[in-house]
């Protein structure tokens, strides 16, 4: 059964395992205005909180586009530092600008963090802010003809949404300085060159392609998703031995699972295993 359900620009659909999340902005190319960031915190909060079963979730442009960026009237319809500021979150800082942009970064960094499986379905552009979103999801399909880039130098300030830390983690810090200081936009076979794309399809072919890896993502043990998801993310981050402990730690969880008791049993019955999370 299929549940929908949708804000003012985003739309996310549920089916089985599945979630598509969908920006809503077509006629802006998706481009990102304070209420965008905004009302993904706030979804991605309540997903991180209660999955609701979710296993893998697609994040997709709605129309031509992944995301163009920002929307420039955030820059020229004025109030912004009041929007911006009104962000959900904590003030932890004490700079109020800082607080602003940490708050802001949480409409991404859940995709991270989340237990399940995030899947960035790019076509047309992703630029900015919607390449920094694609970076923080955790495997990214780039379709052919796809623009991709962090111009965030043409309006006189530097990504800030993910962007500095997340890019270098995938093409190194030489690529990353230069594709930053140059605010260069590259296209879909540079992108996946370079490691910024997992897979590189046809555009006509995004959709499905997307479809059957989230399909057979969603099929698989949700805490085994989530102990590897969290350990491998350890690997750029932590010393080997420590990682060596998350690893152990995940499986440990695993190995007392009632989904490993119900893939052994599919696995000597012959069937497809039914996994529920515990």
């Amino acid at each position: 059964m299929q549940t929908v359900t949708e804000t003012s620009t985003l739309r996310l659909e549920r089916e089985g395992p599945v979630g598509w999340l969908r920006l809503n902005r077509p006629d802006k190319l998706n481009s990102f205005t304070i209420a965008m960031w905004r009302e993904m915190a706030e979804l991605g909060a309540s997903l991180v909180d209660d999955p609701q079963g979710i296993r893998a979730l697609v994040v997709i442009g709605e129309g031509r586009a992944f995301s163009s960026g920002i929307d420039t009237s955030v820059f020229t319809g004025g109030g912004v530092d009041d929007g911006l500021h009104s962000m959900p979150g904590p003030t932890t800082h004490g700079d109020p600008s800082v607080d602003m942009i940490l708050r802001t970064q949480a409409a991404y960094s859940w995709l991270e963090d989340a237990p399940f499986a995030t899947i960035a379905a790019v076509r047309g552009f992703a630029l900015g802010a919607g390449l920094q979103l694609a970076l923080a999801c955790d495997i990214r399909v780039v379709a052919r003809g796809s623009k991709l880039g962090l111009l965030e130098f043409k309006y006189g300030i530097m990504p800030d949404l993910g962007g500095t830390q997340r890019l270098p983690r995938l093409v190194g810090p030489g690529k990353a300085k230069e594709m930053i200081f140059t605010a260069a936009k590259i296209d879909a076979e540079e992108a996946f060159r370079i490691g910024i794309a997992e897979r590189l399809v046809d555009d006509a072919e995004l959709d499905a392609a997307v479809t059957e890896l989230a399909s057979r993502i969603g099929g698989q043990p949700p805490l085994a998703i989530e102990g590897a998801k969290r350990a491998v993310r350890a690997a750029s981050e932590v010393s080997v031995r420590e990682g060596l402990r998350i690893e152990a730690e995940a499986q440990s969880k695993c190995l007392q699972s009632a989904d490993m008791r119900e893939a052994i049993t599919a696995f000597v019955e012959g069937r497809e295993p039914d996994y529920q999370g515990r």
